[in-house]
C-alpha cells in the first residue's frame, strides 16, 4: 500500500490524535469544540496525499523543503496559522501541532510496514517534505497576521491617544499666557507642557512607524520653500529645549528646494536630539547646512561614547536602542526610539540619503544628502 492510500484510509485516527493533542495545549480562553480543534487537519492530509500521487522535479523538491512549494496563500495550513493565532495558541503551539502530525502519521505507518506492508522510501521523503511545506506556510501566515494586528492596534492607539494630548496641551498653554499665574504655577504649567510636547511627538513617531509599516512608506508633500531659515528655527528651538546644551550652527543664507517642511523639521528636530541626548555635555554639537552638487547638505556632530561597530549598520532600525546609556532609564529623554528610523524615512522619501560614522577620534557625525530637485513619481 502506497502511503498516500495509508493516508487517506487512516484519516480518521490520525485527525483524532491531532485533536487530543490540541487540546493539551489550550489553556486560555474558551475551549474549543472538537472540530475547531480538528480545524483542517483532514484538509491538509488529503492534500498531502494528494500531492503524493503527482510528479514532483528535483527543483520542486528542493523548492518545497525550502517552503517554497506552490499551494499559495490561501492553502489549508496559511488558513489553520490564523484560526489558531484568534484561538490564543502560541508559535510553538502551531509548530507543535506539526510535529505531532508527522509524528502520528510516521507511528501509524511504521505499524503497517512491521505487518509486512511494503514500503516506499520516496514516500517517507515525499510525505517529510510536504509537512515540511505545510509548517514553513503556517509560520508564515502566523508572523503576518500577528504583525498585522500589531501595527493596525499602534495606529489606533497613536490616534486615540491625539485628543487627550492636544487638550492637556492646549490648557497648559493657555495657562502659561496667564499673567495672574505665580512663579511656582507657572513653573508647573511649563513642565506639563515640555512634557506633553515630548507625549505628543512620541505618538506622532508612533503614527509615523505604522503609516511606513501598512502603506509605501512615510508621505511627504514637497514644495519650492527655502530650508535655511526652517532649519534655524529648529535649531534655535533646540537651545531652548536644552539650555545646557552647546549647539553651534554654520548654515548658507538661503537654500532653496523641493522640499516637505514638516518632515525635515523631523529630521533636523530628530539628529540634533539625538546628539544632545548622547554627546558630551562639555563640548558643542555641531550642525551645517549647505548645499553641494545640486542637494541639500545636513549634518550633526557630537563628540562622546561612539557607536559600536556592530550595530552601526543597524542604527536605523525601528525599535531600535543604542544609546551606550542604560536602556532602562532615559530620563525625560525617554521615547520609543523610532527618532533615527524615521529620519531615514523621511529622507529616503525624498529621494536621499542618510550616512552615520562614529569613533572615539572622530567623534559621531550623521550626514544627509537631499536632492533639491522634486522627486520623481
Amino acid at each position: 500500500m502506497r502511503l498516500c492510500d495509508f493516508l487517506i484510509n487512516n484519516i480518521e485516527p490520525i485527525v483524532q490524535e491531532w485533536e487530543d493533542f490540541a487540546r493539551t495545549m489550550q489553556t486560555e480562553g474558551k475551549p474549543l469544540d472538537p472540530e475547531a480543534l480538528r480545524d483542517h487537519a483532514e484538509l491538509m492530509l488529503r492534500t498531502i496525499a494528494a500531492d503524493l500521487t503527482t510528479e514532483q522535479s528535483p527543483k520542486q523538491q528542493v523548492e518545497k523543503s525550502q517552503g517554497h512549494g506552490a499551494s499559495g496563500e490561501s492553502s489549508a495550513a496559511t488558513s489553520h496559522a490564523v484560526t489558531r493565532l484568534m484561538a490564543g495558541f502560541s508559535i510553538d503551539q502551531v509548530v507543535s501541532e506539526f510535529r505531532a502530525l508527522r509524528a502520528s502519521v510516521i507511528s501509524h505507518w511504521m505499524k503497517q510496514v512491521k505487518s509486512g506492508v511494503a514500503f516506499e522510501v520516496e514516500d517517507m521523503i515525499r510525505f517529510n517534505e510536504a509537512i515540511d511545506q505545510a509548517l514553513a506556510e503556517s509560520i508564515s501566515s502566523y508572523t503576518k497576521a500577528v504583525q498585522a494586528s500589531r501595527n493596525i492596534f499602534l495606529g489606533i492607539l497613536g490616534h486615540d491617544l491625539r485628543t487627550p494630548l492636544s487638550a492637556i496641551l492646549l490648557g497648559a498653554d493657555v495657562l502659561l499666557r496667564t499673567d495672574e499665574l505665580g512663579a511656582r504655577a507657572t513653573k508647573i504649567s511649563s513642565r506639563i507642557y515640555a512634557s506633553v510636547k515630548r507625549a505628543s511627538q512620541i505618538v506622532a513617531d508612533l503614527l509615523d512607524f505604522t503609516r511606513s509599516q501598512l502603506g509605501p512608506g512615510i508621505p511627504i508633500k514637497q514644495s519650492l520653500v527655502d530650508i535655511a531659515p526652517v532649519c534655524a528655527r529648529i535649531v534655535e528651538e533646540s537651545r531652548t529645549v536644552y539650555p545646557e546644551a552647546n549647539i553651534v550652527l554654520t548654515s548658507v543664507h538661503a537654500l532653496q528646494g523641493q522640499f516637505d517642511v514638516a518632515r525635515l523639521e523631523q529630521v533636523f528636530s530628530n539628529l540634533i536630539t539625538n546628539a544632545v541626548q548622547h554627546g558630551a555635555g562639555n563640548l558643542p554639537i555641531t550642525v551645517t547646512l549647505s548645499t553641494s552638487n545640486g542637494a541639500l547638505l545636513f549634518s550633526v556632530h557630537n563628540s562622546g561614547s561612539t557607536i559600536s561597530p556592530e550595530v552601526l549598520p543597524f542604527i536605523f532600525n525601528p525599535m531600535g536602542r543604542y544609546s551606550p546609556q542604560s536602556t532602562a532609564d532615559y530620563g525625560p529623554y525617554a521615547s520609543l526610539g523610532l527618532g533615527l528610523f524615521i529620519v531615514a524615512q523621511v529622507v529616503a522619501a525624498h529621494g536621499g540619503r542618510i550616512e552615520v560614522a562614529s569613533d572615539t577620534e572622530s567623534g559621531t557625525s550623521f550626514l544627509v544628502n537631499i536632492p533639491l530637485v522634486r522627486v520623481s513619481a
